[in-house]
């Protein structure tokens, strides 16, 4: 995918971009300076910095493909660091992690309802460091749910020892519902009860959290500019119950708790409409 294609912007934002001191520039100015930058994409808010969670590893797993043995539907993470400005940072350590499509991280012994594997395990962990667009690309799949969360990425930027940005990555909700009812690996028992509009950490993260989709034929092209201050101080950010928004899921539910009318039920998906899923297994 080319850098050089002209930028463009989403919803409200189409036409501006922001710098570090708030001030509103013509898209088609920034473009003529810019057109190493992501297409597509917003650009360039400093994102702010949201809770960790439970599930991060410190390790420097240096790794553009971070499967291992998880099925999902495939997706290609892109991300790009630059600072307020829009300029790349090149060299910045970018961390990624999140859950397989049952909603399982790897390597925290069980956790809560089963929702980490056995200790040791690293799949869908990974570091990449950027290149001198400030670009980083990850092979992974689309992140499964769990109870208390919306979907999403987790992240570290790191620029040195202090200046860390712990992020998240959010995604549509239709798309997200669509392949968690057809795609194969992520059907289940249990209702997924967290979505965008009413996931705490997603509203604190702003709509600059959330990435652009596209569809290709052998999966999905995940990216999002992460703008990053190079004079911030990490904080220790965290919101009640960690990696689960402020208070509990509708109906007082905890993360991984049973569904609402008491029961697993059935699976809450099947195969009918598997065709229309890039990359999807249809055997």
């Amino acid at each position: 995918m080319s850098l050089t294609k002209p930028i463009s912007r989403r919803g409200a934002l189409v036409g501006i971009a922001v710098t570090a001191t708030g001030t509103m520039l013509p898209r088609a100015l920034l473009a003529q300076d810019t057109p190493y930058l992501l297409p597509d994409t917003d650009v360039c808010s400093v994102m702010p910095e949201v809770t960790e969670g439970p599930y991060y590893l410190d390790e420097v797993l240096v790794r553009r493909d971070i499967r291992e043995d998880r099925e999902g539907v495939p997706v290609l993470l892109r991300m790009q660091v630059v600072d307020a400005s829009c300029a790349p940072i090149p060299g910045a350590r970018v961390d990624v992690w999140h859950c397989d499509a049952q909603g399982v991280y790897s390597s925290f012994g069980g956790g809560e309802a089963g929702q980490s594997s056995e200790t040791g395990e690293t799949f869908l962990r990974g570091t990449q460091m950027a290149d001198d667009t400030g670009l980083v690309e990850f092979d992974t799949i689309y992140p499964g749910w769990y109870r208390g969360r919306t979907t999403h990425i987790h992240y570290k930027v790191w620029l040195d020892e202090t200046n860390i940005l712990t992020g998240q990555i959010f995604f549509p909700d239709a798309l997200s519902e669509y392949l968690y009812d057809h795609a194969m690996p992520y059907l289940r028992d249990g209702t997924r009860d967290t979505v965008n509009s009413i996931d705490g950490i997603a509203q604190q993260a702003s709509y600059a959290a959330f990435a652009d989709v596209k569809e290709q034929s052998d999966g999905y092209v995940v990216q999002l500019i992460v703008g990053v201050s190079p004079d911030a101080v990490s904080q220790d950010v965290g919101m009640p119950g960690g990696d689960r928004p402020s208070g509990p899921p509708p109906g007082g539910e905890t993360a991984g708790g049973p569904p609402p009318d008491g029961g697993m039920g059935g699976p809450t998906g099947s195969r009918d409409g598997a065709s229309l899923i890039p990359g999807a297994d249809e055997a």
